[in-house]
């Protein structure tokens, strides 16, 4: 099949609401597309709605069920689309409404559900809202955002730090108030005790759901209330030190965030969605927890039963280490805080290093590349794949004169921003720009060691990362058990060794993982088990013994 056509066809929208699967996100696989890196249509260097509807029919061969697109909203790109100061257009540089319009329905066309970015706890400070709010103290919008008075010797209300560096305050001479920002000073937070504040997002998000989309990634979703109190936050005992939600030259790890987010007031708000969401059959919400010390109870109380989120995502494997320890203890400590929760697993985003680069020893970046696929297809949660990860894309190497993320140029060189995750798609090997772009110069430049990676170099050929990728989501799909199955680790393993079983409806998969460079033995005990056929399987049994090579893997039918 070829996926290199110019003009896309038009498409009639196929739902039928009767007969939604309201449940078709428990098990999802959502590929995540960033805009400004995946097709360029007009050949401006930035990628559009255009090219992402030209490329649709590669998604959707790949065997995935949504994709995922970071914001699109109108911004004036200080944090590229997380900034948005019109929640209901699209920004120019990806288009119009009318192709925004025209990708929902080639995508519904193709079986692929469309979830969008919501990002509802901070607008751009060219917002009309704040521009109103930001007039004076007494104007209509005068507390839709977080302000607060200095302390008597002009300093910040409190020591909220934001995690793009500094304080989360930032002083405004027309009101003599500071207002809050958790991030850039460009992104002011806004106040959801203001019932008005509550009314006025979820308007806007109900303009989504009336237009067709399928559903909502909530980014920070914890990071909607803060506490009135506006207590400082205390400092983190050095045995809670965690830094997978911020980078370790970060300031914002010495805290421990009690104040600043993951307020209770924000379960009250999060049933208010998920009822918004439940007049809209077959919608759904996936949110991102961003909470080093409390990340796994904030999810299990954010998905829990029939009334809040369906499903969060934390950092536990964007952040965390490629070990068998770590994935047992953060898959254990899942089970044991979050039984009723529905974690959605990803292991690169736009946001973190690719997870190649972050984990993969020198030399064993395939190996570990295809043990991840299978590893993430096989785990219990929904699944989100980040462009460019069905190729195996290692993270680029970006010149600090390219860099245009701000949170990089704040932290070089010690932390080299997300600039190395989000560079444009590799379509061709030998065309301008990867067949990315013809123009002149790309918002990001194309590595080129990224070029032997492109998706015509792989396509239709038997060995390739991309089809075993295809391969993987095709097992997972004919095994209901990895879909929406029990978990149940598999105890006494070696130290290197990642072992579970996938149960559902009389059917047993035994998943077993060497998550080293090493070579590892290990024996599943009693039971018969007989091969599953599943890609990248390639332990050696005797009997109940297993023989792993380095970043091995089996998956068996237990009987």
């Amino acid at each position: 099949m070829s996926y290199f056509a110019t003009e896309s066809r038009q498409y009639s929208h196929p739902e039928d609401t009767s007969s939604v699967d309201t449940d078709w996100w428990r098990g999802a696989v959502i590929y995540q597309i960033y805009p400004r890196s995946f097709q360029d249509h007009n050949n401006d260097g930035v990628g559009d709605l255009v090219g992402i509807t030209s490329r649709l029919e590669y998604v959707a061969d790949l065997g995935v069920d949504a994709i995922w697109l970071s914001p699109v909203f109108t911004s004036p790109m200080k944090d590229f689309g997380y900034d948005v100061s019109n929640y209901r257009d699209i920004d120019p540089t990806f288009g119009s409404l009318e192709d925004f319009d025209r990708l929902l329905e080639k995508a519904h066309s193709l079986g692929l559900k469309v979830v969008i970015d919501q990002v509802i706890s901070h607008s751009s400070d060219r917002h009309p809202w704040f521009a109103e709010s930001r007039l004076s103290r007494t104007n209509e919008k005068a507390d839709w955002y977080v302000w607060a008075d200095p302390k008597p010797d002009g300093s910040p209300p409190n020591n909220w730090l934001s995690i793009f560096g500094g304080s989360a305050w930032h002083w405004d001479g027309r009101r003599m108030q500071y207002y809050l920002h958790n991030f850039l000073t460009s992104q002011p937070d806004l106040n959801f005790h203001n019932p008005a504040v509550q009314d006025a997002l979820v308007g806007e998000m109900r303009f989504w759901l009336e237009r067709g989309v399928d559903g909502f990634r909530l980014d920070t979703v914890n990071f909607y209330f803060h506490a009135q109190s506006l207590e400082s936050n205390p400092p983190v005992k050095p045995e809670d030190f965690n830094a997978s939600t911020a980078p370790a030259v970060n300031p914002y790890n010495l805290q421990e965030h009690l104040y600043d987010k993951s307020q209770p007031e924000n379960i009250a708000f999060l049933k208010r969605l998920r009822a918004l969401l439940d007049e809209y059959p077959g919608t759904t919400t996936v949110g991102e927890i961003g909470d080093a010390q409390h990340q796994l109870e904030v999810m299990a109380q954010y998905t829990s039963g029939d009334d809040m989120l369906h499903m969060c995502y934390t950092f536990d494997y964007l952040g965390g280490e490629y070990t068998a320890r770590h994935f047992t203890e953060a898959l254990r400590a899942t089970q044991e805080k979050a039984p009723d929760g529905w974690i959605c697993l990803a292991f690169s985003n736009h946001d973190v290093v690719r997870h190649v680069s972050r984990w993969a020893p020198h030399g064993f970046e395939d190996r570990l590349t295809r043990q991840a696929a299978l590893l993430l297809a096989t785990m219990r949660g929904s699944v989100c794949l980040f462009q460019g990860e069905e190729l195996g894309l290692t993270e680029a190497e970006i010149a600090y004169d390219d860099l245009v993320d701000p949170y990089g140029i704040e932290f070089w060189p010690e932390f080299k921003g997300r600039d190395g995750c989000r560079t444009p798609m590799v379509w061709h090997a030998h065309v301008r720009n990867g067949g990315f772009s013809s123009a002149n110069r790309t918002w990001l430049p194309v590595p080129a060691q990224h070029l032997a990676y492109a998706v015509d170099q792989q396509d239709n050929v038997a060995n390739s990362v991309l089809s075993f990728y295809r391969s993987v989501l095709k097992f997972r799909k004919d095994h209901p058990a990895l879909i929406k199955g029990d978990l149940t680790l598999i105890e006494g393993t070696p130290d290197n060794v990642l072992a579970f079983t996938r149960t559902l409806d009389g059917e047993t998969l035994v998943c077993a993982f060497n998550m080293s460079a090493e070579s590892a033995e290990f024996d599943l005990g009693g039971g018969t088990v007989t091969e599953a056929g599943a890609p990248g399987s390639d332990a050696q049994r005797d009997g109940a013994r297993l023989s792993f090579g380095p970043f091995g893997a089996y998956i068996g039918i237990g009987n």
